[in-house]
Order: structure tokens, then C-alpha cells, then sequence
């Protein structure tokens, strides 16, 4: 499998599908999944004659189920150097949910020289636990029942998530896709659940306020009004206007899981996107 190692010794599995020579679009996953989420984006954007990337972040998929590192300097640090050994360059970097705050983090620590434009789909950014600072977050009860349902039985727990609220099956007239639950619990099964437990602080707790402040490129912002896991009001509108250059589209009445459920909305908005 393709994979670097990081300077700690760490595996990051990645895809690198199309002409070397094309345009990059690097897509970054969510909690706890891996780059198989991205298949519908991947596929399509392969067919447009992009070169297409999607790694699995440590800890999740195929790379290293590491014991440490499991927070948003190191996951940043690792897509630096994946991007450096790849040698990246005019990259759009696109990040769902937990994904969206390693592109914020990246480009933070790292810088945008070897990017054109990023995309935040649903992401978790400027931050998510509820304090005196940020008082239309989260209360952190709720990630410490996350904690304690993934320390109990993760098994069931990666079956509740997608069955409800990830995909908005738990609202009144949806039809749920047995297909996609299903997947959903078999990319979370495949990582570790210490890296996955550690993950749950790394994307509820990190600021990224001036990360987003510090990103000098074009960054398209879409986010679902009824996302139940990254609620709209306290996410999306705040990042949009903590961007230099940030663009905000909402998506009504859809869910967290939208680049799964509204393949072809998503598409036609990235590609409109890194077109213009």
C-alpha cells in the first residue's frame, strides 16, 4: 500500500490517483473514518483530470494506530509531510468535519505556498466546547459521553452515529441507506480506538481561530443548516468570517453527512469552485 513514513515513525496510508502533472485536490476525512469516504469526490474529480489525494488520517484507516500524536499539530504536521514528499504543489485542499480543522491547522503551522484554495465542508472550526469565550458551543458533557460510549462498546456506538443523526436518518421522512451505515462502521472499525478516543478532544477542544485568520487563499465554506453533529449557527458563519478570503454557502435543511448523501450537489460546487 502506498504510504510515507513520518519523522516519528508513523505509516500514513494515502491514495494518489491521475496524472502526476494535474492539479491536486487533497481531501481530508472525518472522525473516525478514512479516505474511503471520500469515493464519490475521488472518482468524480479523477474523471474531471484532476489528480486526486485522500490519506488516512494516523491512528484511523491504514495508517499507524498510533498511542500518540492523536491531536491537530501532529495530524498537521503529517499532511506537511506527505505534501512535501508528494511535492505538492497548487493544491486545493478540501476537509469535512474534523478533516476541515486539519486543513485549518496545516495551513496555520505550515503556510499556503503550496496550495491555490481549500474547502471546509462541514468543519468543525473555529471550535466546538462550549466555554465563557465561546458560548454557543457544545457543553463538554457531550464529547465525555462520546468518550464514554467509544471506551464502552465503539461497535454499537459507529452503528448509532450513522443510523441517526450523522446523515440525518433519525428525521422524520428519511430513508435511511443500510449501505452506508454499514460503511460508516466499517471505516471506523478499522482504526484504533486509543487514536480514536484521543481524536474526540483534538477536534471539540482545538481553537483554530487563528488559523483561519492566517489562510491568505480562497476558502469555500459549506456547511448543512440541519448538521447535527457541527451545529450551523456556532461553525460555519463564524469561520467564514474569520477568513481573509472566505465564501459561505449553506446547504438547507441537510446533514453532516452531505458529501455522502448529496454527491452530486457537492461535486458541482467544489468544481465550480476550483474552476473559477
Amino acid at each position: 500500500m502506498p504510504a510515507i513514513t513520518t519523522k516519528d515513525g508513523t505509516s500514513i496510508y494515502y491514495k494518489d490517483w491521475g496524472a502526476k502533472d494535474a492539479q491536486p485536490v487533497v481531501f481530508h476525512h472525518g472522525w473516525p473514518l478514512s479516505a474511503d469516504d471520500w469515493d464519490a469526490q475521488m472518482l468524480f474529480f479523477l474523471h474531471k483530470g484532476f489528480r486526486v489525494i485522500a490519506h488516512d488520517r494516523r491512528g484511523h484507516g491504514r495508517s499507524t494506530q498510533t498511542a500518540h500524536g492523536n491531536e491537530m499539530d501532529t495530524y498537521a504536521d503529517d499532511i506537511a509531510e506527505l505534501a512535501a514528499s508528494l511535492d505538492l504543489r497548487n493544491a486545493v485542499h478540501v476537509g469535512h468535519s474534523t478533516g476541515g480543522g486539519e486543513v485549518a491547522r496545516y495551513f496555520g503551522r505550515h503556510g499556503t505556498s503550496r496550495a491555490a484554495k481549500a474547502v471546509l465542508i462541514g468543519a468543525v472550526p473555529p471550535i466546538m466546547v462550549k466555554s465563557e469565550a465561546n458560548p454557543g458551543g457544545i457543553p463538554i458533557e457531550t464529547f465525555d459521553t462520546f468518550r464514554a460510549a467509544v471506551a464502552a462498546n465503539r461497535a454499537q456506538f459507529y452503528v448509532d452515529v450513522p443510523s441517526g443523526p450523522f446523515y440525518g436518518f433519525n428525521r422524520p421522512g428519511a430513508q435511511p441507506s443500510q449501505g452506508i451505515i454499514d460503511n460508516w462502521w466499517r471505516q471506523g472499525m478499522m482504526g484504533g480506538i486509543k487514536p480514536q478516543y484521543d481524536c474526540i478532544k483534538a477536534f471539540s477542544e482545538t481553537d483554530f481561530t487563528d488559523d483561519l485568520k492566517r489562510i491568505d487563499i480562497p476558502v469555500l465554506v459549506l456547511h448543512g443548516d440541519d448538521d447535527q453533529i457541527v451545529p450551523f449557527a456556532d461553525s460555519a458563519p463564524l469561520s467564514a468570517k474569520l477568513l481573509p478570503r472566505g465564501t459561505l454557502k449553506v446547504y438547507e435543511g441537510l446533514s453532516h453527512g452531505v458529501c455522502t448523501t448529496h454527491p452530486d450537489l457537492v461535486n458541482g460546487d467544489l468544481l465550480a469552485f476550483i474552476r473559477s
